[in-house]
């Protein structure tokens, strides 16, 4: 872990929802737990005219609601001092002037420039980053995706950011990375060696990755009906999950070691062929229905979806990867709105005993459990004698549970992420090849339902989506966690 001494980090949509519901709460909780360097500024950028005080005053607001009962009045006043705002419109040469101007008055100290805009304003704020020197020395800048629609679209971001910031530079940031039942799959992974002889083909019967939401589109229609779950979750969440279940050993936790085995493993992902996208392929989208008690219109109701829109909200598929060590192991991935529960989990099923001295219908013997959200724990599933004179078996769990065993809070991804970037560490973030690898393995899916005349098949909201999504599994003789 680097020390710093001082930072100053610069948050372009600093008005925006992620700024003041994640960002800003998330250097504020490191602050707290005096992770934050003395010296070190938190710049905030809109296009909006305000001064540093309404600004303040506005993220106090915003603070108090998330923080819950982690806000402290001192705390946040102390954390405040380090805020200030400008006024920055990503194409006015001048306001960069301003900013340049703020920044210097301190130079050589590590600076972060995120940006929490729409990618179309990527690569003016690089231009006038760089025109400004800005892009020199210790400086870094922050992708939030979505980076571009397809391969084509992705390869024009990176080029157009990477003519002013070198690779080393940009940190491409998926916050599913960051969460810390994520960080200790690694750690049990390849700090134990009580599961390393089993993670492979001969012991692991399939994967299961799930991430899935009760909330609808809410008001992102506009940008959600041209990207879909496909885009929004599988390309970048989801495959970034199955790149760590599935990597191997790397020779270090230096960034490219680690994502090197990451990129190792996106292309050994078999392609998929239109035939392939037919059967190994779900694609819903939900109608009318109710989700915790609650009736909830369907998709194509919504405010600001077109009329016989096709954009899928529930994607669900098989995956498999052809190497020695996962040959033959499916790799399910789900992702969904308004589905019956809020939930990020990773599934992983052990094969049964060859044989059992103990009968039939036992259920599924061993499995381990990673939550992501809305709890976070690893819990490692095992068949254990019931009390009593008979010979019965019961299913009964190890668990890991983070705040008894570790008695303190655990950072919010956005945190971990955060000082990374700020550290200069670039282990969980998305390297271009990675970010490559993963489009031209989902470009096939995209391109058959663009030429294919069926739409989505529906699901009724509340529900955990189409039935194809249970059939896809069924063909395997498997079933989703939940219907074991």
């Amino acid at each position: 872990m680097t020390a710093i001494d001082a930072f100053d980090i610069v948050f372009f949509g600093g008005t925006g929802d992620l700024a003041l519901r994640k960002l800003l709460p998330a250097l504020y909780h490191q602050d707290q737990d005096g992770n934050l360097p003395a010296q070190g500024r938190i710049i905030c950028l809109g296009r909006s005219p305000s001064d540093t005080a309404g600004y303040v005053e506005k993220a106090h607001a915003k603070a108090k609601e998330y923080l819950g009962s982690h806000y402290n009045e001192n705390d946040w006043t102390k954390f405040a001092s380090r805020i200030e705002y400008l006024k920055v419109d990503a194409h006015t040469e001048a306001d960069f002037v301003a900013l340049a101007e703020t920044l210097n008055q301190f130079p050589g100290r590590e600076r972060v420039f995120y940006l929490s805009t729409a990618p179309d304003f990527f690569a003016p704020i690089a231009k006038n980053l760089a025109a400004q020197g800005l892009n020199e020395g210790n400086s870094r800048v922050v992708l939030e995706k979505p980076l571009g629609h397809d391969l084509e679209s992705s390869n024009k971001i990176n080029d157009e950011v990477g003519e002013y910031f070198t690779e080393k530079q940009i940190y491409r940031i998926d916050h599913y990375l960051g969460k810390e039942p994520v960080l200790n799959l690694i750690a049990l992974r390849f700090a134990n060696t009580l599961l390393e002889p089993l993670w492979r083909r001969e012991w692991i019967r399939d994967v299961q990755i799930t991430v899935t939401e009760q909330v609808g589109v809410e008001t992102r229609a506009d940008f959600y009906d041209k990207t879909g779950a496909l885009r929004d979750m599988v390309q970048n969440h989801l495959l970034q999950l199955l790149t760590i279940v599935a990597m191997e050993p790397p020779a270090s936790i230096d960034a490219d070691a680690v994502r090197d085995e990451k990129l190792k493993v996106l292309r050994a992902l078999k392609p998929l062929s239109v035939d392939d996208v037919k059967t190994k392929v779900v694609r819903g989208q939900y109608r009318a229905g109710a989700v915790a008690g609650k009736p909830v219109i369907g998709y194509q109701d919504e405010p600001g979806v077109p009329a016989g829109s096709k954009a899928e909200t529930f994607v669900a598929l098989k995956a498999e990867i052809e190497t020695w060590r996962w040959a033959g192991v499916p790799f399910f991935l789900r992702t969904g709105k308004r589905l019956s529960e809020r939930l990020a989990q990773i599934v992983i099923n052990f094969r049964e005993a060859p044989t059992s001295i103990f009968g039939k219908n036992l259920g599924q013997p061993n499995r381990l459990v990673i939550e992501l959200q809305p709890d976070e724990s690893v819990r490692l599933y095992l068949l254990a004698k019931e009390p009593g004179n008979q010979t019965r078996l019961r299913q009964v769990y190890l668990d890991l549970d983070f705040k008894e065993t570790f008695a303190t809070r655990s950072p919010e991804a956005y945190e971990r992420l955060l000082m990374d970037v700020i550290r200069g560490d670039l282990s969980l973030f998305v390297r271009r090849d990675e970010q490559q690898a993963a489009w031209r393995w989902v470009e096939p899916i995209i391109e058959s339902w663009e030429t294919s005349p069926e739409g989505p098949k529906t699901y009724t909201a509340g529900t955990w989506g189409p039935a194809a999504s249970s059939a896809l599994l069924s063909r395997d003789g498997l079933c989703w966690y939940e219907e074991a």
